[in-house]
């Protein structure tokens, strides 16, 4: 069971999350996106990044690892 989160709620908890990973601290999560026909779960997705002075082949790891964690735990809730 995951915990419903509204739009700009995971989006602070993605941006958090992706900032502690190694070689992210300067990337950032503008936002996250509801994925078409997806009910619970892993309902989201995160479609942009900005990398700041983060290395690319850093954000790319950490926005797997990110999204997976998350989407354990948390789905979207679309109002």
């Amino acid at each position: 069971m995951t915990d419903g989160k509204s739009q700009d709620e995971l989006t602070q908890l993605a941006d958090e999350a992706l900032r502690a990973q190694p070689g992210c601290e300067t990337a950032r999560v503008p936002t996250v996106a509801a994925l078409p026909d997806a009910q619970i779960g892993r309902n989201w997705e995160i479609p942009n990044v900005v990398l700041g002075d983060s290395l690319i082949s850093d954000v790319d790891r950490a926005v797997l690892s990110v999204h997976r964690r998350l989407g354990r735990k948390f789905h979207l809730v679309v109002a």
